[in-house]
């Protein structure tokens, strides 16, 4: 897997309107300030709503950075076959079978799947998962019914018991950037802290910047 997931930004649409900016002007902004890979969530999306969406999101990525959707993989089927370029889906526990959608996606597609125990990260990465998202790491309101806050330690004990890259997720701050990576992860996913952020590029720069210089 080639994808870079070092500053990978999950999509809360309520949360950018809430600071005045569509989702997509969030996106590019947090790209011009490093962000590496995008997640579009929106949960209770209607289907041809979130398909609008994407082909929207996607036109506005650059190449090098990877476009994930969030559960649906139908919305990613339906936009691959419009020419949409969409890299992989992310999934939840309770979610596709990660089985099935490779079987729909096919083996060149990445698929993340979100974890926060061992049993969880033993079973998708014997399954073929290409990376997991490991949380929450802490606190966080931007998911629904969010598993208890597994603290920056346990998250990177966690990690590092992975066979494939991990993603630390939920109320991921700059400043945890440089303990993540040092305690081996790949990447940290964060929502609020661009979305919900005045200036989403200078918050992109921020965990940028600390995450490269932890390397």
């Amino acid at each position: 897997m080639s994808v870079d997931l070092s500053v990978y930004l999950v999509t809360d649409v309520e949360q950018s309107a809430g600071c005045g900016r569509d989702i997509v002007t969030t996106v590019r902004e947090s790209v011009a300030g490093g962000v590496t890979a995008v997640q579009i969530r929106r949960k209770h999306a209607e289907t041809r709503a979130l398909l609008g969406l994407t082909r929207s999101i996607a036109d506005a990525l650059p190449e090098h950075v990877s476009l994930f959707i969030n559960d649906r993989v139908d919305v990613a089927l339906a936009a691959r076959r419009l020419g949409i370029r969409v890299d992989g889906v992310h999934l939840g526990q309770q979610d596709m079978p990660l089985e099935i959608a490779r079987r729909l996606l096919g083996e060149q597609a990445v698929i993340g799947v979100s974890t926060s125990t061992e049993s969880q990260i033993l079973a998708a990465c014997s399954e073929g998962a290409d990376y997991i998202g490991i949380g929450a790491v802490r606190e966080t309101q931007s998911k629904e019914d969010p598993p208890p806050p597994l603290g920056i330690e346990r998250a990177c004990e966690l990690a590092r018991s992975s066979s494939v890259p991990a993603v630390a997720i939920g109320g991921v701050r700059a400043d945890d950037m440089a303990g993540l990576r040092r305690g081996g992860f790949a990447g940290a996913a964060v929502v609020s802290w661009i979305c919900a952020a005045p200036d989403p590029k200078a918050a992109a720069s921020m965990l940028n910047r600390v995450w490269e210089a932890a390397a």
